[in-house]
């Protein structure tokens, strides 16, 4: 007994010191309010970080088609380029950090990014157990907002999902405690400030771009007070926008009805807690073709991060595949991008692009293979695409 009550002693002060990070990281995020106006910058300037496996080679291609899209900007200064490196897994693990100092502070020093997908170690990977590098950039750079899109218009499907990035069962996810060898205990977290401004950038998003209804989805009948603060609190902001329908759903019927032909269809924008996001986000990007075709955005005040949904595929690269991945789902990250820094021209006729050779066209397919095109040819495919239809 008294191992035990040494253990829960141990345990409590643990807990003690996590809640004390977790009521600064609350204040701090009071103390953050303005969004970056990025047509008062001079110059913006855009990271480029490959991350590992695959990413280096479907991010290139994404920097590729981005740079001829802002070729004039770039000549004229307003556009700047900063290529990053050192997000590999072995740098991780050589440093023991998920990011490494000295790529936070070439991060930092960008305004927005585009990353490629790294390597998270598992259970039984020869590497140690360092953190997620997205959960870490997300923390760092207080990107509190996951935006991805799904859009399949002969299945009425047209979707955008805002995943709160900083909090819920994700905020402290390496910091649970192991009580004793019978008993391990993880933590949820919501703040309100955290849970006001992911449901107010839901809200302003859905009249800005005339959606029309968000849809609130929780666990809050079973996660009461987390959850239940989350549900609460979106539910306060949304009688701000009175033009705007808002419904609540529970995390596990929303899964059911992603696949109900009918009932999908009156889905517009979603709003929930990370780890609900993470899951059903996976499952709506099956509708569009698969992870692969899917990007994602991750939104701060200050900094902003664009990247694939999917992961680093190292097996493509053991296997001598690599210049066979899909830049797809980068490209579609690079869509928000450009939406993101004031290039909404830009962005329209990116996406419009994919759309003609992903969905329409389909003169060149990637298979991840040998029997399919090379990612470079599928950018050309796209950039004269964009010619194109420019003519």
């Amino acid at each position: 007994m008294k191992d035990e009550e040494k253990a829960i002693d141990e345990a409590v002060e643990k807990f003690r010191i996590l809640m004390q990070s977790q009521l600064q990281r609350a204040k701090k995020i009071k103390e953050d309010r303005d969004f970056t106006d990025y047509e008062a910058l001079d110059t913006i300037v855009i990271g480029i970080c490959g991350g590992d496996g695959i990413g280096p080679v479907i991010t290139k291609e994404s920097e590729r088609v981005l740079a001829f899209l802002l070729k004039d900007e770039v000549e004229k200064g307003k556009v700047q380029f900063k290529e990053i490196d050192g997000l590999t897994i072995e740098n991780r693990a050589k440093c023991n950090k998920a990011i490494p100092d000295d790529v936070l502070e070439e991060l930092k020093s960008c305004h927005v990014i585009l990353k490629g997908p790294t390597t998270t170690p598992r259970a039984g990977d020869p590497w140690p157990n360092v953190e997620s590098a997205n959960v870490a950039m997300r923390k760092e750079l207080d990107l509190f907002a996951n935006m991805r899109p799904v859009k399949v218009p002969e299945e009425g499907i047209d979707w955008t999902f805002f995943r709160e990035n900083t909090e819920g069962g994700y905020a402290v996810g390496s910091h649970g405690v192991n009580i004793t060898d019978d008993l391990a205990v993880d933590f949820t977290v919501a703040t309100q400030e955290g849970c006001e401004r992911i449901a107010r950038l839901a809200y302003e998003y859905a009249r800005k771009n005339n959606k029309g209804k968000v849809s609130i989805i929780t666990k809050a009948n079973i996660i009461k007070t987390t959850d239940g603060k989350f549900l609460k609190t979106a539910q306060k902001i949304g009688k701000e926008y009175p033009d705007i329908v808002t419904d609540d759903w529970y995390v596990d019927i929303t899964t059911a009805k992603l696949i109900d032909p009918m009932r999908r269809r009156d889905f517009k924008v979603f709003v929930l807690p990370n780890l609900y996001g993470d899951i059903i986000t996976d499952e709506a990007a099956e509708f569009q073709g698969g992870v692969g075709t899917a990007g994602s955005a991750n939104i701060g005040k200050k900094y902003a991060m664009f990247e694939a949904i999917h992961g680093s595929a190292p097996r493509m690269i053991k296997e001598g595949r690599g210049q066979y991945a899909d830049p797809c789902s980068m490209l579609r990250a690079s869509v928000m991008l450009l939406s993101h820094i004031g290039y909404q021209k830009e962005a329209q006729s990116l996406e419009a692009a994919l759309d003609k050779c992903m969905f329409e066209e389909k003169k060149l397919s990637v298979t991840g293979r040998a029997d399919g095109c090379t990612c470079s040819e599928f950018g050309d495919y796209v950039m004269e695409t964009i010619t194109n239809m420019s003519k």
